[in-house]
């Protein structure tokens, strides 16, 4: 369980606003520290709630980080139901294992996070949910959007001291979040070296601006996890996507695993009366991720 106590924000980053509250996660729990996969226990944290102005308005974002040192910057963009506990935890989970990690609220053009506090009970076939979520999706699907708030979160992990600039930085996505993340290493590629979706939504498509074209601009290795699901709708797309990254000579790593789209995040809904989650190939994602940035981001 987090000991948790409010501390005074720090004024080390530039360019955004500071008006928020901070505090110190001083242990992340022995249970958490393992599954992380971490050598030791996990790292203290700090965890700050603050603004980002971006060209489009001002994003209310999480920035979670080891409470010293500077380390190597991770992006995380969320699924369809945005910044919320569950992604927090993904993202104090991976700063214990010492990244400096950012995670916005992906919808800030239009409303401020959290959307929901969970979506453990959220029907995503429902139409009123549907229609609650198109808009937001769609505010950073427009052409440009996911572009310039990539500049702008990249730009803003460099400025601050507990990243170490030296190093590369990673970004991960989930489900809308995945073809973010090729966006975001097509747009800041000289940063960017290390990318990973984890089932992705809409990587290959027919239209011009899919994100799997992007390769030739991409120089971050790269790892993209499949659900079976989403495999068996559309098995031609990791063989497009693979051979766009071997075209473009960039290192893809990509696999289909056995499980449904959505299993990562830990507090997915059923479906069908099944859960989604599914904590052994979550886990297996995890290591991958990790073996991920550890040999990329130096």
């Amino acid at each position: 369980m987090n000991d948790e106590r409010q501390v005074r924000p720090r004024g080390d980053a530039t360019g955004s606003d500071l008006s928020r509250r901070a505090f110190v996660a001083l242990s992340l729990g022995s249970g958490l520290a393992a599954a992380a996969g971490s050598a030791g226990a996990a790292l203290p944290l700090v965890e700050t709630d603050l603004s980002i102005e971006t060209p489009d308005g001002t994003c209310d974002a999480a920035f979670i980080h080891p409470a010293t040192g500077a380390h190597p910057g991770v992006l995380i963009w969320p699924d369809a139901f945005g910044l919320r506990p569950a992604m927090r935890e993904m993202a104090r989970r991976l700063a214990g294992d010492g990244y400096a990690v950012l995670v916005p609220n992906p919808f800030y053009r239009l409303v401020k996070a959290p959307l929901y506090d969970t979506a453990a009970n959220v029907d995503f076939s429902d139409p009123t949910t549907r229609a609650k979520l198109g808009p937001l999706m769609s505010s950073v699907n427009a052409a440009g959007a996911a572009e310039k708030d990539a500049a702008v979160y990249v730009a803003f992990l460099d400025a601050q001291r507990q990243v170490d600039r030296s190093r590369k930085i990673g970004s991960q996505g989930y489900c809308m979040g995945g073809a973010l993340v090729l966006r975001t290493a097509a747009t800041v590629p000289d940063r960017i070296g290390a990318a990973a979706s984890f089932h992705g939504g809409g990587l290959v498509t027919d239209k011009p601006d899919s994100p799997h074209l992007l390769a030739p601009r991409i120089r971050a290795r790269t790892y993209v996890g499949i659900a079976a699901n989403d495999d068996q709708r559309q098995p031609e797309a990791k063989d497009k996507l693979r051979a766009a990254f071997v075209a473009a000579k960039v290192p893809v790593d990509i696999e289909v695993y056995p499980a449904r789209h959505g299993w990562c995040v830990p507090d997915m809904p059923a479906e069908a009366g099944a859960p989604i989650y599914s904590a052994d190939d979550a886990e297996r994602a995890w290591g991958k991720l990790l073996a991920l940035y550890r040999s990329a981001l130096a």
